[in-house]
């Protein structure tokens, strides 16, 4: 992954959680599946932990976008709310691939 991609740091934390995983399970015993189901943990947990703010910045899109559907805004009103909800969200969802 290029440095300058906003999702590098993200790749990075995700992949080191992962090897982390394969690392620790390696040298605990226990059966293969119960190996696999912690690597496989540790990889959802990574994950969801590099996508919250991802994922509050649509929660919260979301619900400007419902106000400014209902058609009880006046257009300034919309426009004024929909900049400034863009204006708050987190650098690494602005004009950047998430994946």
């Amino acid at each position: 992954m290029q440095d300058d991609n906003p999702n590098t740091d993200r790749y990075i934390a995700i992949a080191r959680a992962c090897l982390k995983a394969i690392n620790d399970t390696a040298k605990n015993s226990g059966d293969r599946e119960q190996k696999i189901q912690a690597v496989y943990q540790a990889i959802d947990t990574a994950f969801q932990a590099e996508f919250a703010d991802y994922r509050e910045s649509v929660a919260i899109m979301a619900t400007v976008l419902e106000r400014i559907a209902t058609g009880e805004l006046d257009a300034e009103t919309a426009t004024d709310l929909a900049r400034k909800t863009l204006d708050q969200q987190p650098k690494t969802t602005k004009k950047a691939m998430i994946h």
